[in-house]
């Protein structure tokens, strides 16, 4: 990149898309809208040094731009107009502050001049995104351009990674400024302290039936191997958090399962019984703890350390004997560098490994096609390099029980638990490493709230194998009917389309699976396909879950009701 001549006058836009070279931006999502035609514009003599990823909706850019960020550590940049543009995108700016994921979002907005009169599609973002980002600002003049950009990554990676909102009125990306260019930014972290590190060493030392828990944002490679060898030093067990099951390999000896909804009942019981609970990384929210039930509040019965990046986290729920303020590779680095405890709870760990083996073992369903022998099948099948997207819902169940994510970023799903995230994700996933392979489920209903960004999978050759299973319901809203009011379907059921003839609709490989036999032809198919592939897999309603049907939720339900 050749560094732009700071003594000449640059348009605001101009100063926008030279800024974000200088912080070595590559990929953009977004939607084009005329509140910000100049940064376009700017954009056009860029377009060998940053791709413009042009989506189909803002709800899809701003997921792109979360799966980027998750990916790659790097602030994900999402483009949108005012008004709409920036509702549509909300959801992916709400998803990347639950999952501390750092993204940028620039939003075209009206002329300063018309600021307070309700002009066209005009919305005051710091009220709106206040509690959906780190900060949300608005560049009010081209020669704030540079350092509020730089704020804005500086923020989005620093401490807790999270999302950044900046608002750029249309005049003042038009006018013009002399203004130098910032240096790129600089993560900003904290580092344990050496008593801190002492102390949980001499709590290990004691301890007995000592668990970890990872989660959160703000991984890296490097943490996630640093951390992996201090597990496998102490012979520690370890479990995932909701959807953060690439923390750890898989197949490592000391993994031991995902700590989130349909938890094994025997690793929640290994988790109640430690007496020492080690959580490093997750906020331990709603899914992690089942309903705030799987440790005490305020003060566990276990003897508790809670790592965490952000400090106001820390003690926010939990009141744990150790808190420690770090970033998660700064944490992981220095615990790979303990002194081995004296691991007298290493059969434990071999234990919880076989319950969590047993645990990934395939299930009986009703209907034809069984998605725990389907998931099984990929466990075998897919490189191990494999990217695995997913949206939300009950479908999303199999997928994290029965698959084994191989180490870090093999995994990308929202913590935040909203629909529409597995096909944006997905493309997002293949753009950023086209030599990886891709596979991204979604559910019938979560496909069709982000399904056309199958259109920006085409555009860009995105050879990403979808994955939509189709049971024609809302199904985990369905599966909280049948348990509270039995029977009573009300607004969950759903007549869908030809999902497979919705894939050649764009010119990609699509097909109908129905049965479990048919499953592995079928994605040898779609793995040899030269387009992105959607497999349609059309389950039996009944089969709600691994671990339960919705006739038997339903008569549990009833017979609870008759007592």
């Amino acid at each position: 990149m050749k560094p732009s001549d700071s003594t000449l006058a640059r348009s605001g836009g101009q100063l926008l898309i030279d800024a974000l070279k200088v912080h070595g931006v590559d990929l953009v999502f977004g939607v084009p809208g005329e509140s910000f035609l100049a940064a376009l514009d700017a954009f056009y003599d860029a377009r060998d040094d940053i791709k413009f990823v042009i989506c189909r909706q803002e709800g899809g850019a701003a997921n792109m731009a979360d799966a980027y960020g998750k990916l790659t550590g790097r602030p994900g940049i999402c483009f949108v107009t005012r008004g709409p543009g920036a509702t549509n995108a909300s959801i992916g700016i709400h998803t990347a502050f639950q999952d501390s994921t750092p993204v940028i979002l620039f939003i075209g907005q009206i002329d300063n001049e018309y600021a307070e009169r309700e002009a066209f599609q005009e919305i005051d973002y710091r009220r709106m995104y206040g509690q959906m980002a780190k900060w949300v600002a608005q560049i009010d003049r081209p020669e704030r351009v540079p350092e509020m950009v730089s704020h804005a990554f500086h923020l989005a990676v620093a401490g807790r990674p999270g999302p950044v909102v900046l608002a750029l009125p249309e005049d003042m990306q038009s006018a013009t400024a002399t203004v130098a260019d910032t240096a790129r930014y600089q993560r900003v972290a904290a580092h344990p302290g050496a008593d801190d590190m002492n102390k949980l060493h001499g709590m290990l030392a004691q301890a007995q039936r000592p668990f970890v828990m990872l989660g959160g944002g703000g991984w890296t490679k490097q943490a996630c191997d640093d951390i992996q060898a201090f597990a496998a030093a102490n012979a520690l067990p370890v479990g995932c958090a909701y959807r953060c099951q690439d923390l750890i390999d898989n197949r490592h000896p000391n993994y031991v399962g995902d700590i989130a909804v349909g938890l094994n009942p025997a690793l929640e019981s290994r988790i109640r019984n430690a007496d020492l609970l080690l959580a490093i990384g997750p906020r331990l929210g709603e899914w992690t703890t089942i309903n705030y039930t799987l440790i005490d509040i305020p003060r566990p019965k276990q003897k508790f350390v809670h790592v965490h990046a952000g400090a106001d986290e820390l003690g926010r729920v939990y009141q744990a004997d150790l808190l420690i303020n770090s970033g998660m590779p700064e944490f992981a680095a220095a615990a790979r560098t303990l002194p081995p405890a004296k691991a007298t709870w290493a059969d434990a760990t071999k234990t919880a490994r076989a319950e969590y083996e047993a645990w990934q073992k395939p299930v009986a369903t009703p209907g034809a096609l069984n998605m725990s022998e389907v998931i099984a099948f990929l466990r075998k099948r897919l490189p191990p390099d494999t990217i695995v997207t997913n949206g939300a819902g009950n479908f999303s169940l199999w997928v994290h029980r029965f698959y084994q994510y191989t180490g870090f970023r093999t995994q990308l799903g929202p913590t935040s638990g909203a629909m529409g995230y597995g096909v944006p994700s997905g493309v997002a996933a293949k753009l950023v490493h086209p030599e990886r392979p891709v596979v991204s489920f979604a559910g019938d209903g979560d496909f069709l709230m982000s399904g056309q960004e199958l259109a920006t999978a085409a555009q860009y050759g995105a050879q990403v194998i979808f994955i939509v299973v189709n049971n024609g319901m809302y199904g985990t809203i369905r599966m909280h009917q049948e348990k509270y009011y039995p029977g009573r379907v009300s607004g969950t059921g759903l007549r869908n389309p030809d999902f497979a003839a919705l894939a050649r609709a764009y010119d990609l490989h699509g097909e109908i699976v129905e049965q479990t036999a048919d499953f592995a032809p079928a994605f040898e198919r779609a793995w040899n396909a030269k387009t992105a592939s959607l497999l349609e897999l059309r389950i039996d309603p009944d089969a709600i879950s691994p671990r339960t049907t919705l006739s038997a939720i339903r008569a549990e339900a009833l017979k609870n009701q008759k007592t």
